[in-house]
């Protein structure tokens, strides 16, 4: 069974940084793509960004390009999501999610296993 925990949310002002982790328990997770995604209040879950397994291939939203870097610790079974230059508008419950394949998973449907969320909070 896979078990894929998140952690690392908060409240932080607007500017600022945190990082997202997303511990996974799965047997051989260097062998799949992980990426994360987030769900505002009264929107849709969206896309944020995904790995390929080895690390080597990463794909972003437009809105979180050149601010969000997603990596993987394969040694360490985790993967992170680093968001700079924050803003209200990334306020959202942030999920951390597994693909089966070890290629680059792009849309949501992709995703098999996904975590509980993490809430991040962006001040004005």
């Amino acid at each position: 069974q896979v078990q894929l925990v998140e952690s690392g949310g908060g409240l932080v002002q607007a500017g600022g940084s945190l990082r997202l982790s997303c511990a996974a328990s799965v047997h051989s997770f260097s062998n799949y793509a992980m990426g994360w995604a987030r769900q505002a209040p009264g929107k849709e879950r969206e896309f944020v960004a995904a790995i390929s397994w080895s690390g080597g291939n990463t794909y972003y939203a437009d809105s979180v390009k050149g601010r969000f870097t997603i990596s993987r610790d394969n040694a360490k079974n985790t993967v992170y999501l680093q968001m700079h230059s924050l803003k209200p508008e990334d306020t959202a419950v942030y999920y951390c999610a597994l693909d089966r394949t070890p290629f680059l998973p792009t849309t949501l449907r992709a995703y098999d296993y996904w975590g509980q969320g993490t809430q991040v909070t962006v001040s004005s």
